[in-house]
């Protein structure tokens, strides 16, 4: 895809996107956040039952831009003891940093206007919630041109590190990437799998089968 193609097809999704009323993203981000936090409930507590360390660390975003709003739910886990992350941008172009957040933080508007947590210590997380613009039917991802969670979940991979990467993302018939000729390109992380109001795209992850990919 040329880049000329890339800004047109981001600015018809930001459209799109911005175009969504407000009594559907009410209800959307509801339904999201719900099934998220069933998804990680019973991840959980299969993963305890068998022996295994549950996954404890998870990155999510800060709603900007008519992005799905997941605070009630981050709240929610802070408060049952969960270490949410949320990113931080340490150097232009650099991979992502995730520091610990708390509902009672104060944050700061750091690059690209995204509020950041105060900057403590940068941690691996086990689960990353990546907003996303566009998607395709494969977990293919559409952002905002920067790269920047592409070169995080790159580098995590190649440390050892493996993260599972759900994508967030509104679903409405011109957001989501159905185009056959849509081809990703080479730097791009495939997502584990998509969240939206519907469910699932292409499925919801297995966190143990990922784990072993």
């Amino acid at each position: 895809m040329t880049q000329n193609n890339a800004q047109t097809l981001r600015a018809r999704l930001l459209a799109a996107r911005q175009a969504i009323p407000e009594a559907d993203r009410d209800r959307g981000g509801l339904l999201m956040r719900a099934r998220l936090f069933t998804w990680l409930g019973i991840t959980r507590d299969f993963m305890d039952s068998e022996g295994m360390p549950p996954p404890a660390r998870i990155a999510a975003y800060w709603a900007i831009r008519d992005e799905p709003d997941l605070l009630p739910l981050l709240e929610q886990w802070d408060e049952a003891g969960m270490e949410v992350l949320l990113p931080v941008v340490a150097s232009k172009g650099a991979p992502l940093e995730f520091h610990p957040w708390h509902a009672d933080d104060k944050m700061t508007a750091g690059a690209f206007g995204v509020m950041e947590p105060p900057r403590r210590m940068s941690v691996q997380p086990d689960i990353i919630l990546v907003p996303t613009l566009g998607f395709t039917q494969q977990g293919d991802r559409i952002g905002y041109g920067q790269g920047y969670y592409d070169r995080t979940i790159h580098a995590l991979i190649e440390s050892g590190h493996r993260p599972v990467t759900i994508g967030i993302a509104w679903n409405q018939s011109n957001i989501t990437l159905i185009d056959p000729a849509y081809r990703a390109q080479a730097h791009d992380q495939r997502l584990d799998a998509v969240l939206t109001p519907n469910g699932w795209v292409p499925k919801e992850p297995d966190y143990i089968e990922l784990l072993n990919t």
